[in-house]
């Protein structure tokens, strides 16, 4: 009995403890949107590539011919829903300060000249339906809180330099129509993905071709996909 009451004390401290945790986490994202929010978008405009946009009352950013670095000022314009920056010869990473956009709804990068991580915070953007950042030169894993976007219809992380494995949160991802991974470095792939609604033999649908993904592979995969993959550095 005096087993029973100490280890369930144990788990009330430890469930106490975590819940602290993450309103501190919380508290610090809040922080950390607020300082941001009055130290760039304190005005009603903000400046993008010599462009004045209304941060109220912009909606959608469709542009091209862009180069330089995505301003971390873009989190100032709450309000929007699409960004299209295809196509352009944009560098540097993509700014975290992204995910304060919270009714984002299309995210376009395709065909730039982006480095560094996708940022984690990506998955705090869960309005989103259409997710593309192929043909650019990403590099690190996937992040897991892409499994947070419940509402994303499409998915393509392509031509990239993206490494590890598909993470066992895509499994959240269930409204999925399109899942474009191919020409990447990833090395694993779960079992777990065949839940997905996808239609793995579509190549318009689900690709990993040109990977270097390791067997066993999932019943699911199509044999295209499995053929493609680079195994020379399998055990």
């Amino acid at each position: 009995m005096k087993k029973y009451i100490k280890n369930l004390i144990f788990f009330i401290i430890l469930f106490l403890f975590g819940c602290d945790i993450l309103q501190d986490e919380e508290q610090d994202f809040q922080y950390e949107e607020q300082d941001f929010q009055y130290e760039y978008c304190s005005t009603d405009y903000i400046e993008l590539w010599g462009e004045s946009y209304n941060i109220e009352q912009t909606t959608e950013l469709i542009l091209d011919s862009l180069d330089g670095i995505i301003p971390l000022q873009i989190g100032c314009l709450e309000n929007l829903k699409k960004i299209d920056f295809s196509y352009s010869t944009l560098s540097g990473a993509i700014p975290s300060e992204i995910s304060y956009l919270f009714n984002l709804e299309e995210l376009n990068l395709t065909g730039n000249q982006l480095v560094g991580e996708i940022p984690s915070q990506i998955g705090d953007l869960t309005n989103l339906s259409t997710l593309i950042l192929s043909y650019n030169q990403l590099s690190g894993e996937i992040p897991l809180e892409i499994g947070n976007l419940n509402n994303l219809l499409e998915l393509r992380l392509s031509n990239n330099f993206l490494t590890d494995g598909i993470p066992d949160e895509f499994i959240n991802l269930q409204s999925l129509i399109v899942l474009d991974l191919k020409v990447n470095q990833l090395t694993s792939i779960s079992s777990k993905i065949c839940s997905l609604n996808l239609d793995f033999n579509n190549w318009g649908n689900f690709t990993i071709l040109d990977n270097q993904v390791c067997p066993p592979y999932p019943s699911c995969l199509s044999v295209i996909d499995i053929s493609t993959q680079n195994t020379i550095n399998c055990p």
